[in-house]
């Protein structure tokens, strides 16, 4: 019994450590560097997300920074882009297909990189252009490669609209302006609130 119980206390233990060794490292990427889910939903400022990466709760519809009209019906509302304390700036809006067919081209939206592949449909492949200070911006990911982004994207039924966000790293202070890149979709031109 004693050896059952000695294995239980340091399999206890071993989680622990992991646990706070894990925890630490997600830390020290939080300056700039990727945050991980679990991280962004219980310690950041980050929008808590679903099971799906769907934010938990819609952004303020009645704000509207940019409506992108897609292909075959499929609509992108940016409702906010705000400047976040920990170095990020978080994207929210809804995407809803108006169309009569179900979409499922969002598989091209989580970009061409091999890593992003196991993402599925997803706002992976999402950039913010601040064009005065010539640089781009990509979605944020987790240390397993996955994207700080609503995910679950793979077929948008017609008539649905699904809550969506991605998390990038904050341009400088003076950027006020950037744009919104998703493949397939034209560009938008949106403002960062602080």
């Amino acid at each position: 019994m004693r050896t059952g119980q000695t294995k239980r206390t340091g399999s206890r233990a071993t989680a622990v450590v992991l646990a706070a060794a894990l925890g630490l490292a997600l830390a020290g990427c939080g300056s700039g560097g990727a945050k991980s889910r679990t991280a962004s939903a219980s310690s950041s400022t980050a929008p808590a997300s679903t099971a799906s990466g769907a934010p938990a709760a819609p952004a303020d519809p009645s704000q509207v920074l940019a409506t992108i009209k897609g292909p075959d019906g499929i609509v992108l509302t940016i409702n906010s882009a705000k400047r976040e304390a920990g170095g990020f700036v978080t994207v929210t809006g809804t995407v809803k297909n108006t169309g009569s067919q179900p979409f499922s081209q969002a598989g091209s939206w989580r970009g061409d990189e091999e890593e992003l592949q196991k993402n599925g449909g997803s706002l992976a492949g999402a950039t913010l252009v601040d064009t005065l200070g010539k640089k781009r911006y990509y979605v944020l990911r987790d240390t397993e490669g996955r994207c700080l982004c609503s995910t679950g994207l793979d077929i948008i039924q017609p008539g649905a609209t699904m809550p969506v966000f991605a998390q990038f790293p904050a341009p400088p202070a003076t950027t006020t302006q950037v744009d919104f890149d998703l493949p397939t979709l034209p560009t938008a031109s949106i403002v960062i609130s602080q």
